[in-house]
């Protein structure tokens, strides 16, 4: 294990200085997930903020690692992070409840139309049931995004699909409904029209942001966060 000396001396003895040398150790992992973050939503909330969120997730993490599990702190740390940094923003009730709204009626049309359908509904499609025109429906995606962004990610950290690394804290009932959402997410990840798959890909297990997206797929930023915020609508529906 990465700093194998600066742990024993922390579990073991409380060590305060050790456990200050492994905060300086791994806050960069907190400024990359804050980075990453604030490229979605930084017009919302500055980047400092969010590292400061991100950093009570750390320290959680620190205080709350099993150092006897075979499992990579860093792999630990990012999901209590990363869950930090949601809960405050969920807290903060930072989205304006017409972009909640909006969003809502778009994960209702994307159900509404593949229930019926019993396939992928196009962008005419739900631009039809929603009564308005492509480049209104394209403009909502662009609003919703970040929201869509924060509420799936929600769900899943909420929901404690990544909650197997600390399997002594919840009960064997609670692992096995976790795997059953995560699988259903996987499900419907595979299921999803190509570009909207690619982008899901590309974001969350590559880790890229939206402009490497877009260089890699050959389409613009804005483009690429109108497919994200379709694919999110169309998980959303079929988790919730």
């Amino acid at each position: 294990m990465e700093y194998h000396s600066l742990w024993q001396k922390y579990k073991a003895n409380n060590d305060l200085e050790a456990k200050n040398l492994l905060i300086e150790k791994y806050i960069e992992l907190v400024k990359m997930i804050a980075g990453r973050l604030c490229t979605t939503y930084g017009s919302n909330i500055e980047y400092d903020d969010l590292v400061s969120y991100g950093i009570f997730g750390l320290l959680d993490a620190i205080e709350k690692f099993d150092i006897t599990k075979q499992v990579k702190f860093q792999t630990y740390a990012q999901i209590r992070i990363k869950g930090a940094i949601i809960d405050q923003l969920r807290n903060l009730d930072w989205v304006p409840r017409s972009i909640r709204q909006k969003s809502k009626l778009v994960e209702e049309a994307y159900s509404s139309l593949e229930s019926k359908l019993g396939r992928n509904a196009t962008d005419t499609e739900v631009a039809a049931k929603l009564n308005m025109s492509l480049e209104e429906l394209y403009g909502i995606l662009q609003q919703i995004n970040s929201f869509n962004i924060v509420s799936l990610e929600e769900k899943l950290y909420n929901g404690n699909v990544t909650e197997y690394l600390k399997t002594d804290e919840i009960s064997p009932e609670d692992v096995v409904c976790n795997k059953e959402v995560y699988d259903l997410l996987q499900y419907n990840i595979d299921r999803l029209p190509e570009r909207e798959r690619q982008v899901i890909s590309l974001y969350y297990y590559s880790e890229v942001t939206y402009k490497e997206i877009g260089e890699v797929l050959g389409i613009s930023e804005s483009r690429v966060s109108q497919l994200h915020s379709k694919a999110i609508s169309r998980l959303k529906s079929k988790i919730t």
